[in-house]
């Protein structure tokens, strides 16, 4: 994840009608007491500032798992995105995964561990999900005579009870 940034200044500043900040890059830190040591050194003109995330522009999945706020960066930050960096999905598998089950504050690895367990493969549609996990069985023979035709609009609609899709993300339900 390299679109990591937020826009530091202090409400000191912002009651005094000053924006002055900077735009910081979390991807150029190893971890939160780093970050902090660096936005207090840009705000030493103030006594003890007291920080303000005036905006942030990250992913949608850091988003959807409130570690950023105006005045708040979660202390696990460092560790979920290494976690999530670690992990073998994508940002958007995560974040499809999310999207479909909430999010209950469990630890990212538990989530990864979820996705593991339940996450099926990217398809255009339904039907073709179905298809393929069928066929994938061999519960449905690749070379159906030409005149043996399946309903795969109401083959889907039925399995689907047992899946979940988001954003063209497949996960079966646990």
């Amino acid at each position: 994840m390299t679109n990591l940034s937020v826009y530091v200044g202090t409400y000191g500043k912002y009651n005094e009608g000053s924006l002055h900040g900077k735009w910081i890059n979390l991807s150029d830190y190893s971890d939160l007491e780093e970050f902090y040591n660096d936005i207090r050194e840009l705000h030493k003109d103030e006594e003890d500032p007291e920080f303000m995330f005036q905006d942030y522009e990250v992913p949608d999945l850091i988003n959807s798992l409130d570690l950023i706020s105006e005045g708040y960066i979660s202390k696990d930050i460092f560790e979920i995105l290494q976690a999530i960096e670690d992990s073998s999905y994508d940002e958007e598998v995560l974040e499809a995964y999310l999207v479909g089950y909430g999010y209950n504050d469990e630890v990212i690895e538990d989530i990864i561990a979820k996705v593991e367990e339940a996450y099926s493969g990217e398809y255009s549609s339904d039907e073709d999900f179905v298809q393929e996990l069928l066929e994938g069985c061999g519960d449905i023979p690749k070379n159906l005579p030409n005149y043996i035709h399946i309903d795969w609009e109401r083959t889907a609609r039925d399995v689907m009870y047992d899946y979940s899709a988001s954003n063209n993300h497949y996960f079966r339900n646990l």
